[in-house]
């Protein structure tokens, strides 16, 4: 094996480039469950088994992952691939974690589009859209545990929720917004001005992407939407649902919010990075009603590529100073206002889920009607069925859930009489 280029620190086995495209090409199409899972086979595989990184290495990486936007298991890839092989390692590392997730999508996506006004394909979703409304607000209670430690950072997510269910900010200015409530708090405490500055600064600068954005779908559109949303997305994967409901749904209408439930449900059913969901939203928008699929596939491209290169440049970036990043408080402190804002959006998102999946649906199998809302009886017990299931100690894999709500949705609706 060929010497390892004298700026790459070192490691206890380094690995070559092919055995990196091994490797996570394999994991692109294994890894289901979300960035959690995805960061614990890595620990255990190449940590504790093949020894491509040190424990502690990877603790700081996984902590420098925590402080800056992107997708979480997909940097830790990049950096373990930068970690082996420089810049070719780091981008092969990441083009082969995300490429089977996109391809899965993709063809998903395509069959959503041409078979999506069939009976049965509508059955499916019934089922699956209220277990993902569940998965994403067991989520929020989760995230919230860690991000709302204090009365602060508690009223600061509530803030959050109560604006992004207004619709007066999109999600992007609600966590920088936050994250500057958090950095204000520190210097409140601290007094210091100067060393605050730089993160803030880092994280209004991808901003203006989104002002390019056109009222109607076009390719340049989706991409300054997704770049925007890569470049400045912080904490869980799922905060993803809040930037397509306050930017694709409620802003400009490219997508509906039954369109939105599907796109997070086809995301979390299939394995790799969370943030493949785009590929799915990239592809519906652009085929349209025309049903075009090469215009759907262009779309699908384009958004993927988008959302997952600030994750490149960022990791790119930041390799050198990993071992230092958790030391920058300033940093900390917006993290922590960013976190709180995460946890505010995707709750307010969540609650727009739960409408699309469960109240005044077109085709609903046993409704009770209460003033201007029809609530569908068997989504609504679906949905508390998999939240119960959920918050167990011992709860069950989420794609499981998935898999037993669309199949639920299938009987359910076949009972009906719907197809």
């Amino acid at each position: 094996m060929a010497a390892p280029p004298p700026h790459l620190p070192p490691v206890p086995v380094r690995a070559s480039l092919r055995e990196l495209a091994v490797y996570f090409t394999r994991l692109g199409f294994v890894a289901f469950g979300g960035p959690a899972v995805h960061i614990a086979m890595m620990q255990d595989d190449l940590v504790e088994r093949r020894r491509w990184v040190d424990r502690h290495y990877f603790l700081d990486m996984l902590a420098a992952t925590q402080l800056v936007p992107g997708p979480n298991s997909t940097e830790m890839v990049i950096h373990i691939g930068h970690l082996h092989q420089g810049l070719r390692g780091l981008v092969v590392a990441g083009f082969c974690f995300i490429m089977p997730a996109f391809l899965i999508v993709l063809g998903l996506s395509i069959a959503y589009v041409a078979a999506g006004m069939l009976p049965q394909v509508g059955a499916l979703f019934y089922g699956i859209q209220p277990v993902i409304v569940a998965i994403v607000l067991v989520a929020v209670v989760k995230l919230a545990g860690s991000a709302c430690r204090t009365p602060a950072t508690a009223l600061l997510a509530v803030a959050a929720a109560l604006i992004a269910l207004s619709g007066w900010l999109g999600t992007v200015w609600i966590i920088l917004l936050g994250g500057t409530v958090g950095l204000l708090l520190h210097l409140a405490r601290t007094r210091t001005l100067a060393s605050a500055l730089l993160p803030l600064m880092l994280m209004l600068a991808p901003h203006g992407a989104a002002l390019a954005v056109a009222s109607t779908p076009t390719l340049a559109g989706l991409f300054a939407f997704f770049l925007t949303v890569g470049a400045t997305s912080m904490g869980s994967g799922y905060v993803i649902a809040s930037y397509l409901s306050s930017g694709l749904v409620q802003r400009l209408g490219w997508l509906t919010s039954t369109q939105l439930v599907d796109a997070i449900a086809v995301g979390q059913m299939t394995p790799g990075p969370v943030f493949t969901t785009a590929a799915f939203a990239g592809y519906v928008i652009m085929a349209g009603e025309a049903q075009d699929v090469w215009r759907g596939v262009a779309g699908a491209l384009v958004s993927t590529i988008a959302i997952f290169l600030p994750a490149f440049v960022i990791v790119w970036l930041m390799a050198p100073w990993v071992a230092r990043m958790r030391t920058l408080r300033p940093l900390g402190a917006f993290l922590d206002g960013v976190n709180a804002a995460v946890v505010g959006a995707i709750a307010a998102t969540s609650i727009l889920l739960l409408q699309a999946a469960v109240f005044n649906l077109a085709q609903p199998v046993w409704s009770l009607t209460m003033g201007a809302f029809t609530i569908d009886i068997p989504a609504l017990l679906l949905f508390a069925a998999s939240a119960v299931l959920l918050l167990r100690r011992s709860a069950p894999n989420s794609t499981w859930l998935v898999g037993g709500g669309a199949v639920v949705g299938l009987l359910l609706q076949w009972s009906a009489g719907v197809y």
